[in-house]
């Protein structure tokens, strides 16, 4: 059956097209995600939404949502999207960081000129009669000094214009090393020199804890006399207040907004002083970073629910399509690690500890983490996955940690799960071999080679004669057919363990006779998807 995607705001219909396209329904209703109560009773029906920002994709939504597995925002900002609601839901939210690169920088370079020049004020004065051609004095560019706050994606291009400007750029990023510092041409330096320096500041930071409020006033009474301070980012980076005292003394000739601290923005302390440039958030406001979120957002969508490729996801590590081909028999190896695992344990669960052995520990680790952790939870609450394992593991205070080794032993890689609790602690590992089927090949330290059935029942033991001979006995009395079965022991008379293939999941009746045997320390009947 074809997913099913509904599009709840303007979206080109180039982008809806590639859904169509693609072998994917799609319904088109761009005035629904403005009725929330229209879209609560029909988001049900969905595997995808492709939104803007007029739809909010609340709790109510996320829970009347029983078949939604991907939220799409055409934008980089998803403040409309209740994104833990999300994640504990399973649902993956992305977005298209990309597609509005050029045209923000774009709009930082223009309110740069915009302030330099004072030309919104100047064509209001022009526009009323007046000619005050001496009113207006403005400063050049070239030569003075461009301070970047990040420089990231955005941050980098506007680097790069203002290079081409004659600008000398400074750019303060703790993320920013000194080699790309160099290729980009710019100087790398701590935020308090930034400040001493720069005739212009520039902000490109996206809005978290770390960066709120990165230019309180205590930062900008140390800013040059002078200076103008563009933010094209993320309103709340720069405290409103501060700047307007500070504009109104003259220590900040100017100032270019197109984001503020609270939107819309109806009023604000920057509003209607002199050299003030204002804009309605119109950073990704142009035909071609509208039409390539758009088309981005459709790609992206249509992937994930077609071949599992998980791009620009916020709640989720991204899963390129040539990453899940090569690595999907070993995340599923990781998902079988985890339900073999998570079907024993009924304990509180304290540590999961996970090594990745030679190939394994090339791979995507933080995908395959998620495939664990999800195989785990799966044995108590059938409705998780990939997105929200992880959410579920940190909320009840499981610690979580990974470990890479180089190859050792006779397999190109593997797995190794340990799961921890306040009494045990579980393991078992698996590899993939040539054929692309996942294999068990330790349990408990001992040694196997295990496929994986649908059908399975575990057993432990002490390593005595008569164990085979009941087991097969019991399941032919009670009518359960045994199509295959593994051993592994771990020393003559020591701990011995037994993987039955079956045709079914046995009665519980039979698993009780098994257990009345003594001869058995564990009886797990145990379920996996072998698709």
């Amino acid at each position: 059956m074809a997913p099913k995607v509904l599009v709840s705001d303007s979206l080109s219909e180039t982008a809806v097209q590639i859904f169509r396209d693609r072998g994917i329904e799609v319904d088109f209703e761009p005035k629904l995600g403005k009725d929330k109560d229209a879209l609560l009773a029909k988001i049900g029906e969905y595997d995808g939404l492709a939104i803007r920002s007029a739809t909010k994709v609340t709790e109510k939504i996320l829970a009347a949502a029983t078949n939604l597995k991907v939220i799409g925002r055409a934008g980089i900002g998803t403040d409309n999207i209740d994104k833990p609601a999300a994640s504990k839901k399973g649902v993956i939210v992305m977005n298209t960081p990309f597609g509005n690169m050029i045209t923000t920088a774009e709009h930082a370079i223009a309110m740069m000129f915009a302030v330099a020049r004072q030309i919104p004020e100047a064509s209001a004065s022009t526009h009323a009669g007046k000619w005050e051609k001496s009113k207006f004095m403005g400063v050049e560019l070239t030569g003075k000094t461009l301070g970047v706050i990040g420089a990231g994606n955005i941050g980098g291009i506007v680097c790069d214009r203002a290079r081409g400007l004659k600008m000398k750029v400074i750019a303060y990023d703790p993320f920013l090393s000194e080699e790309k510092a160099d290729k980009m041409g710019v100087e790398k330096v701590e935020l308090e020199e930034l400040l001493k320096r720069a005739d212009f500041i520039t902000l490109h930071v996206p809005l978290t804890d770390q960066t709120r409020n990165i230019l309180s006033a205590e930062n900008l009474a140390k800013t040059k006399k002078g200076v103008r301070i563009i933010n094209c980012a993320r309103g709340g980076l720069v405290d409103e207040n501060a700047l307007a005292d500070l504009l109104k003394s003259g220590h900040v000739a100017g100032a270019a907004f197109d984001v503020f601290a609270e939107e819309p923005a109806t009023e604000n302390p920057l509003f209607n002083l002199p050299n003030v440039v204002c804009t309605p958030h119109l950073g990704a406001a142009t035909t071609e970073a509208q039409e390539n979120v758009a088309l981005q957002v459709a790609e992206q969508m249509a992937d994930y629910l077609l071949t599992g490729a998980v791009q620009n996801a916020l709640n989720m590590p991204s899963v390129t399509a040539e990453e899940a081909k090569v690595m999907g028999p070993w995340l599923k190896l990781a998902q079988h690690l985890g339900s073999f695992v998570g079907q024993l344990t009924e304990e509180a669960i304290d540590e999961i500890r996970i090594t990745y052995n030679g190939i394994a520990g090339t791979m995507n680790l933080e995908a395959l983490n998620c495939g664990v952790i999800a195989g785990i939870m799966k044995a108590v609450n059938p409705d998780v996955n990939m997105v929200s394992a992880p959410v579920i593991a940190r909320e009840r205070g499981i610690e979580i940690s990974t470990t890479t080794q180089d190859k050792s032993g006779a397999f190109e890689g593997y797995i190794r799960l340990e799961v921890v609790t306040p009494h045990r602690t579980r393991s078992i590992a698996g590899t993939v071999f040539s054929d692309g089927k996942p294999r068990f090949i330790q349990i408990k330290g001992i040694n196997i080679d295990a496929e994986i059935g649908q059908h399975m029942l575990y057993t432990t033991n002490e390593d005595v004669p008569g164990i085979i001979g009941t087991l097969g006995q019991t399941m032919g009395e009670n009518g359960v057919n045994i199509a295959n079965f593994t051993l592994g022991r771990s020393g003559a008379g020591k701990d011995a363990i037994a993987l039955l293939y079956l045709d079914a999941q046995p009665p519980a009746e039979v698993l009780e006779k098994l257990r009345a045997t003594g001869m058995f320390q564990q009886v797990a009947p145990m379920q996996f998807d072998a698709a």
